[in-house]
């Protein structure tokens, strides 16, 4: 015959409080990790945005720049008449800026925008939608200066106040409300 073997059963028992202190101290090793990985992220996740801000913004006023008149003595109507081509000479390194009582909505020439420091649009008018600025915390820098050999320093600096070039370095620096310091160029030709 066979003979039955009585089947025991355990009881179903918790954790030890050693096993319990293990654990806890296994999940805030493994969170204390995931946190340092994941907080730097969050911190770095707007960079990008302000970034993109930053390049619209630089790349608008470039854009607004870059369209008007060389000099305040250039020909607007075209043609081949321009400043430091015989008759007249184009406006001294230490006078860029605006001229006269220029303002944003009468800028002219390229280098009346050296010193610009105000975010607003061609119209004078600030920035925003719906009431909103879209570049709160932003600051910009203008500086226009005649960089003749390209090298992103001003000539008028190794030479004098007087110096008159056919090249014009525009320069924007934006300030992220972050701090950043972006910075966008090009040149401008006497053509």
């Amino acid at each position: 015959m066979l003979a039955l073997k009585p089947i025991i059963t355990k009881r179903l028992q918790g954790f030890t409080l050693l096993e319990l202190v293990i654990g806890l101290v296994v999940f805030a090793i493994a969170l204390s990790l995931f946190t340092s990985l994941l907080v730097p992220q969050a911190r770095q996740s707007a960079e990008p945005i302000l970034q993109v801000r930053s390049a619209e913004l630089a790349q608008s006023l470039l854009n607004e720049i870059s369209s008007k008149a060389f000099d305040q003595f250039s020909s607007r109507v075209g043609g081949s008449a321009r400043c430091n081509d015989g008759v007249t000479a184009c406006t001294e390194a230490g006078q860029l800026g605006p001229d006269n009582a220029e303002t944003r909505t009468t800028y002219n020439d390229v280098d009346d925008y050296h010193n610009l420091n105000i975010i607003e649009n061609a119209l004078g008018q600030d920035i925003s939608v719906n009431g909103q600025s879209l570049y709160a915390g932003f600051s910009l820098t203008v500086r226009v200066v005649y960089d003749d050999d390209m090298n992103g320093i001003d000539d008028a600096l190794t030479t004098s106040s007087a110096y008159v070039g056919n090249t014009k370095l525009i320069e924007v620096t934006v300030t992220t409300p972050k701090g950043d310091e972006l910075v966008f160029s090009t040149f401008r030709r006497n053509y």
